[in-house]
């Protein structure tokens, strides 16, 4: 039996604004397979080797949302809604995470 061998490309944000990003075939310099990174618009400053490929990185991550959440109560919102069975029903949503529940 043949056993066939998928590589997945990872792809993350790099913090090296001099030189070109190091992205997987297809990706661009602020795309990321980790759903958990976010991305910043940074002024770039290209160095030799970005001026000589033409491209040059020009994102930095930013903290992850846990480490960036103010310490204490986390930040909701509260809206009604209706159900599917008409009933008109709270919902709490959890700003940072997106999680929602019913009230």
């Amino acid at each position: 039996m043949a056993v066939s061998k998928k590589t997945e490309e990872v792809t993350t944000l790099d913090t090296d604004t001099t030189k070109p990003s190091v992205t997987a075939p297809g990706d661009g310099p602020a795309d990321t397979t980790d759903p958990a990174e976010r991305a910043s618009t940074v002024t770039p400053n290209p160095g030799p080797e970005a001026l000589k490929v033409g491209t040059v990185n020009a994102v930095k991550p930013l903290p992850s949302i846990e480490e960036s959440a103010p310490e204490g109560e986390a930040r909701t919102e509260e809206y009604d809604v209706v159900a599917p069975d008409g009933e008109t029903v709270r919902v709490v949503r959890n700003i940072e995470t997106g999680e929602s529940k019913r009230k």
